[in-house]
């Protein structure tokens, strides 16, 4: 299995931008597929974005569309998630995950390894 390790989080104003990196350790990261989920108080996990092992194939929540971007190096072992025009609706705590398979998923069960998760708070 993968272990992940989340950081970037942080407090940033409605409009700002927060990036997000997940590192990962194993021998397994390159052959992972790596998704980004997000969990707001009082809500159940959702999907947000997630990419393929080789950077090719990526997916996203409607919801970030065009704000936020998930990228890759598997040189580094890490998935980053660039997160532009922030909304106070994009507060939550973040996790990566990563799942044995080449091509991406947005189910959260298809995952099997997931790191701790960081807060991202977007304030108004």
């Amino acid at each position: 299995q993968v272990q992940l390790v989340e950081s970037g989080g942080g407090l940033v104003q409605a409009g700002g931008s927060l990036s997000l990196s997940c590192a990962a350790s194993g021998r397994t990261f390159s052959s992972s597929a790596m998704g980004w989920f997000r969990q707001a108080p009082g809500k159940e996990r959702g999907f947000v974005a997630a990419i393929s092992r080789n950077g090719g194939i990526t997916h996203y929540a409607d919801s970030v569309k065009g704000r936020f971007t998930i990228s890759r190096d598997n040189a580094k072992n890490t998935v980053y998630l660039h997160m532009n025009s922030l909304k106070p609706e994009d507060t939550a705590v973040y996790y990566c995950a990563a799942m044995d398979r080449r091509w991406p998923s947005i189910v959260a069960d298809d995952y099997t390894s997931w790191g701790q998760g960081t807060q991202v708070t977007v304030s108004s």
